[in-house]
């Protein structure tokens, strides 16, 4: 339609930050993506893990991170999952902190707070301790919390 000789058009439609969240994939069904997509030993390691950390706690939340990175959460990040050729590389973000008595962690040692497991093809992870540094995670990450926010977890979930 013309109105005085111009074009009249329809505004473009605006996708809210809100409705653009909601169109996106969560982070559960991007890590089952990148798992899919790794159609070999990576993507098999990858399930196995995240199998692991949901065995140890069914509440973990499971975020997507740094353009890219498969994250497990409870009550603060418990690792992350990379993938590489030649590793999947599981990074623990308070892991100095944490006991090793099976020594699982391989990588990132000379660090004052990460620790790192780097899985090699052929690798296979001791799932018990694999499973305690899970827990001590856990647990490190709620003793990190402050009190007031301690109490009030602790109440919503008494009346959830």
């Amino acid at each position: 339609m013309a109105i005085g000789g111009d074009l009249m058009t329809q505004p473009k439609a605006r996708t809210t930050p809100r409705a653009a969240a909601a169109s996106e994939p969560s982070a559960s069904q991007q890590i089952d993506a990148r798992i899919q997509s790794l159609d070999d030993w990576r993507g098999e390691t990858l399930a196995r893990i995240r199998s692991l950390i949901h065995q140890v706690d069914p509440a973990v939340v499971e975020t997507w991170k740094w353009r890219g990175v498969p994250v497990w959460e409870h009550d603060g990040i418990l690792c992350t999952g990379e993938t590489y050729k030649a590793a999947v590389k599981l990074t623990f973000a308070k892991g100095a902190a944490l006991p090793d008595p099976k020594g699982l962690f391989n990588a990132s040692l000379e660090g004052n707070t990460r620790r790192a497991i780097d899985l090699h093809e052929g690798e296979t992870i001791n799932a018990t301790a694999f499973k305690a540094l899970i827990r001590a995670a856990i647990a490190r990450n709620r003793a990190a919390k402050p009190p007031a926010a301690a109490a009030r977890a602790k109440a919503s979930q008494r009346s959830a």
